[in-house]
């Protein structure tokens, strides 16, 4: 019985996390996609690409094209770093 028991319990498990792991990959594609294309004219392309990822994981969004445009994305701009300066690109 409770070798039944334990295999119910791992196997609920197992499921729970699947399911989570493909909902927090579903958020990182679009994240890819359009940090990708927000980055795509950068000259430390790694840093954008960082900074960009973690943003669009808070937000959600990511403004158009590869500057500016940051009133698209309220969350984004308003996103500050330590020193007070825009942590978004």
């Amino acid at each position: 019985m409770k070798l039944v028991s334990a295999t119910f319990v791992l196997l609920c498990l197992v499921i729970i996390t699947s399911s989570f792991f493909e909902a927090t990959m579903a958020g990182s594609s679009f994240c890819d996609s359009k940090c990708g294309e927000r980055c795509a004219n950068a000259g430390v392309k790694d840093r954008c690409l960082k900074y960009c990822g973690i943003c669009c994981d808070k937000c959600q969004c990511v403004p158009s094209g590869t500057y500016g445009n940051k009133d698209e994305c309220p969350c984004y701009r308003d996103l500050k770093n330590s020193k007070g300066k825009p942590k978004c690109p």
